[in-house]
């Protein structure tokens, strides 16, 4: 990043702004990088799982790297203090992706994942049955994001925010399991959209008690927001200064980043590129992406990558990301979508349309 470039980023091409921005670039890797030169940081980020990749790491463009890789074995290994943020949609019930639950969802047996009904002459898209999870699942549930997050505290930078995505039924579990990890609690960010989530008659019983469903119908999807902590007596502003993080990047200088965000359910266009079932709509996911850099600039990792929607966001708003995924069949799904999402035209108009429906 060229002293004028970060110069610009913080609003103002004074020498005291070139001087703050040229200790940035300290900060971020020294000198610029001239052209054709490679990153230490990002080569450190790929280099430390190639050997259980096999080496089979794709990036669709210089922005953007996928890797296929288990998150915590990588996650222990990857340079300190070298993420500038994450945005990322995990498993939350952690056993719905192992294989022998993604073999019961494909062949429509259920399982881990639920089978809903079709609605209005649609076919719904399996959900996991987090209400299945037992005791004894909840508690390796809190443990797993507990050292999840104890694993993301060392490899962000000081004041790097995490963005985390969940659902009304088990976003209080997850929420005070990374806060317990280490990982500071700054709110949620609500995410207004109708789902196909809950609202069900009682199973079996549908006739019997026809005026009574099990669950609300959900209409929100709450996203835990998080950040490393800050050092002992830093402010803000230091933290912008040495690290290039610490807080949100506004909507524009008069209005900031807000924590609702209207928006559509993901358009049959984005899943007909990804098959993904927790595919989040690109309209979303590129506001959310932008607003982790706060400064514009820096390394957003999704450790749960999926189909690769939250690199195509990155992508698409001109940021560096990188990607991982343990399973070879997203791996290969999102390596041919990143792009192709990347491209996607989205509108905000769509998202509105839909909250006027969102309680009929």
């Amino acid at each position: 990043m060229a002293v004028e470039d970060a110069a610009h980023i913080m609003g103002s091409t004074s020498s005291e702004a070139k001087a703050r921005a040229a200790r940035l670039n300290g900060k971020l890797g020294g000198r610029p990088r001239l052209s054709g030169e490679s990153d230490p940081i990002k080569s450190g980020l790929i280099s430390r799982r190639s050997d259980l990749a096999n080496r089979r790491i794709h990036s669709s463009t210089s922005r953007s790297t996928l890797i296929l890789a288990d998150a915590f074995e990588w996650l222990e290994g990857a340079p300190a203090n070298s993420i500038h943020a994450i945005v990322t949609d995990p498993p939350y019930g952690v056993k719905e992706y192992e294989l022998e639950e993604l073999a019961k969802k494909e062949a429509g047996s259920g399982g881990m994942w639920r089978i809903p009904p079709s609605f209005d002459g649609s076919q719904r898209s399996a959900l996991p049955r987090f209400t299945a999870l037992t005791p004894k699942e909840r508690d390796r549930l809190e443990r797993y994001f507990q050292v999840w997050a104890a694993l993301c505290v060392r490899v962000l930078r000081p004041g790097a925010h995490v963005f985390v995505a969940s659902n009304s039924f088990l976003s209080q579990l997850v929420f005070s399991s990374l806060a317990a990890g280490g990982l500071e609690f700054r709110g949620e960010l609500i995410r207004l959209v109708r789902t196909m989530r809950g609202g069900d008659k009682p199973k079996g019983a549908e006739k019997e008690f026809p005026f009574v469903c099990s669950l609300p119908r959900g209409c929100y999807e709450p996203w835990g927001v998080f950040r490393k902590p800050l050092p002992k007596g830093m402010k803000v502003s230091e933290c912008l200064n040495i690290w290039g993080t610490g807080g949100l990047r506004r909507i524009s200088d008069d209005q900031p980043f807000n924590d609702v965000i209207l928006s559509e359910r993901t358009p049959q266009s984005e899943r007909k590129i990804a098959s993904h079932p927790s595919l989040k709509p690109q309209s979303m996911l590129r506001k959310i992406v932008r607003a982790s850099l706060p400064l514009g600039e820096g390394y957003i990792l999704d450790p749960f990558c999926g189909s690769g929607s939250t690199l195509a966001a990155a992508e698409a708003m001109g940021l560096e990301s990188v990607g991982l995924e343990r399973y070879p069949e997203y791996y290969s799904m999102a390596k041919d979508a990143i792009p192709k999402l990347a491209r996607v035209p989205v509108r905000d108009n769509a998202a509105k349309r839909s909250q006027l429906n969102i309680f009929s």
